[in-house]
């Protein structure tokens, strides 16, 4: 491949990080209640004997479209359901039983799980106090299970149900207990030890997913990019020629050591990322997107990575460090590979340390694990050139030559860093309400950023140090390409819209201009922002329902939502049907900590963006958490809540 070749690919690969969505907490179905499943408890025989026995019937009525998991549901999948007698001075001990699971692949934990549907009742062999008098007696039973249908779990809820028995004095023999032969005894393991590794606040376990399989894709991309930069496409020809050189013209050899070199490379960068998560903690991953200081600090860090590739200044990692890692990995035996693939990891961090910055950041919008597979995959991504050539040598000589191509990808990255350092800055200012960074600045800021790298590629604008060299038809390709995107921009900075890139943008109310700019005033005028008891208060002077949208100043998805969905005109007629008001819950002010308080009290979760139909009464009518590409679906969603 000519070297003409690397630069589309860098430059649209970075374009796709820019682009690409965040990981969305997406539900296509609303909810109509919050516990789908009713519990009854009846005990059998009405009246027993001092120590005898009665047989408890817990009935699960689960409703159409929904499940629970079985208790003997295994580790590592949904929660299963616990159950227990609760303690009574009448009972001396109980033992439980469950018919068979229906075992099938579940889409919310994409693996085997057993489950119940429709009606299911499960047994108690309860056993009486052999001391206890005669009388009437209640006994209760609590259930703690995890409802879920194809798209959504609902938060573990404990719920009871009670029945009376009475024992009498009578003389005769208690009536045996007999279990049916379809119903097997659950174990006190399985009874007692249910896991609670559960994401309490999740809206869907399959969206999580969803995001996933994109950030993956982009740390992918990531770890491929970062090859073609300065610091790292040079080393190619070296590292390799270092393995032939080790294993004495064996090609298994080289083999080995070059996935020796890989594992030292990945072990790093994994490292990298097991100290975020430890440093964040399980409950820190997700809520850092939404604090200033972290905003502050991926800005200010991008400004550090962007400037550095523009060349202002050069990242290094201390000479005595390499040094000492150098004579290490020139031992030649596999511990030196391996050192060998830690020095090359350090002294590229100049330029991978931008790649690795956004990775770290975007990860913080999911879980404990995406930091660590995050690094991984893209540590992967970053080693396979290295791994492929030693196993097929033959095309180490169609490599193209280090050469300027590599300085105008370096300057191309530094511009596009900068960039998205922006967006963070505007997080900051969009949290704390300043009006600084509104979204005729941000927009203008990134014209000028793209316009400049525009012009570099044209080679019109020169940077310091930078020899000139000749604009081959490629660079002045994407040089045009990337003039045409920032001229593109103009028209959101006078209230148009701009499609995809909204989510990454201030909102257009969020700007000076929007009372002289705004071509639908009333999309932005009807909203309610932050109250509540207003809008329920002109739902009931207007008897209509209310539509509450739990938003946030940093939610892409939300962001994406107000533009893009509840903009679309075959929603207006049921829009002008509610009352409409936006609750944001990521701001730093006591409003937004009562309406996250609010939003976790009243549906048992803080994800965002999270869509709720209320009556004029207060009563829940619908729910549905997350984006939606589906117009129908969402329609049918508004349509819960028309009076």
């Amino acid at each position: 491949m000519s070297r003409k070749n690397w630069l589309p690919l860098t430059v649209s690969t970075i374009l796709f990080a820019l682009l690409a969505g965040g990981p969305s907490a997406q539900l296509t179905k609303p909810i109509g209640k919050l516990d789908p499943v009713k519990w009854t408890l009846v005990v059998e025989p009405a009246k027993t004997v001092t120590g005898g026995h009665l047989l408890g019937r817990l009935t699960a009525t689960i409703e159409e479209g929904w499940r629970l998991y079985a208790p003997t549901t295994p580790a590592g999948g949904p929660i299963p359901t616990k159950l227990e007698i609760v303690d009574n001075e009448a009972v001396a001990s109980w033992t439980a039983y469950q018919t068979e699971p229906e075992t099938k692949f579940d889409p919310n934990f994409n693996l085997e799980s057993q489950s119940y549907s429709g009606k299911t009742t499960f047994l108690f062999n309860i056993e009486l106090d052999r001391k206890i008098q005669a009388g009437v007696f209640h006994i209760e039973s609590t259930a703690r299970y995890n409802a879920c249908n194809d798209r959504l779990c609902l938060p573990p809820v404990k719920r009871s149900a009670n029945a009376i028995f009475q024992i009498v004095t009578e003389t005769t023999a208690a009536t045996p207990i007999i279990i049916p032969a379809d119903y097997s005894e659950i174990k006190p393991s399985e009874i007692t030890n249910a896991s609670e590794d559960s994401s309490l606040n999740k809206s869907t376990a399959s969206s999580q997913q969803e995001g996933f399989l994109g950030f993956a894709a982009v740390a992918f991309g990531f770890g491929i990019l970062a090859v073609f930069t300065p610091c790292v496409f040079p080393m190619i020809p070296i590292t390799l020629s270092y393995f032939i050189a080790t294993g004495s013209g064996s090609q298994s050899q080289s083999l080995r050591q070059a996935a020796t070199f890989c594992v030292g490379v990945i072990v790093f960068f994994t490292g990298i990322g097991a100290t975020v998560s430890a440093v964040l903690g399980p409950f820190g991953i997700s809520q850092m997107g939404s604090n200033p200081w972290v905003n502050l600090f991926i800005a200010l860090v991008f400004m550090t990575f962007g400037a550095s590739l523009l060349g202002a200044f050069e990242i290094t990692v201390p000479s005595s460090a390499l040094t000492f890692l150098n004579r290490v990995s020139n031992r030649g035996d596999m511990l030196g590979t391996l050192v060998m693939g830690l020095v090359f990891a350090l002294s590229s961090f100049a330029c991978i340390g931008p790649f690795m910055g956004t990775l770290l950041a975007g990860s913080i919008k999911g879980n404990l694990t995406w930091p660590v597979l995050g690094m991984m995959i893209f540590s992967m991504g970053l080693v396979l050139p290295f791994f492929f050539l030693t196993l097929f040598p033959v095309y180490l000589s169609r490599l193209p030559k280090s050469g300027n191509w590599l300085i105008h990808t370096k300057v191309t990255i530094g511009f596009l860093i900068l960039a998205i350092s922006v967006k963070y800055l505007s997080n900051v200012d969009q949290l704390y309400q300043w009006f600084l960074l509104t979204r005729e600045r941000v927009l203008a800021i990134w014209i000028v950023l793209l316009a400049m790298a525009g012009l570099y590629l044209l080679g019109t604008l020169r940077i310091a140090g930078n020899k000139a060299s000749p604009v081959g038809y490629t660079r002045l390709a994407f040089g045009i390409l990337i003039l045409v995107l920032a001229i593109s921009l103009i028209p959101g900075m006078i209230g148009n819209k701009l499609g995809e890139l909204e989510v990454y943008i201030p909102p257009p109310e969020y700007s000076h201009l929007r009372e002289y700019t705004s071509r639908e005033p009333s999309d932005t005028n009807r909203w309610i922002k932050n109250d509540y008891n207003r809008a329920l208060q002109l739902a009931r002077q207007e008897n209509k329902a209310v539509l509450v949208s739990f938003t946030g100043y940093t939610c892409t998805n939300c962001h994406w939502m107000k533009i893009n969905m509840f903009t679309k005109p075959e929603l207006a007629k049921v829009l002008d049907t509610l009352i409409l008001v936006e609750l944001y819950t990521d701001g730093i002010d006591e409003v937004s900590q009562a309406n996250q308080s609010m939003q976790l009290e009243r549906f048992q979760t803080v994800a965002i963006p999270y869509y709720v139909i209320i009556g004029s009464d207060d009563n829940i009518l619908a729910e549905f958490p997350g984006r939606t590409r589906d117009v129908k679906e969402f329609h049918e969603f508004l349509n819960a809540g028309r009076s």
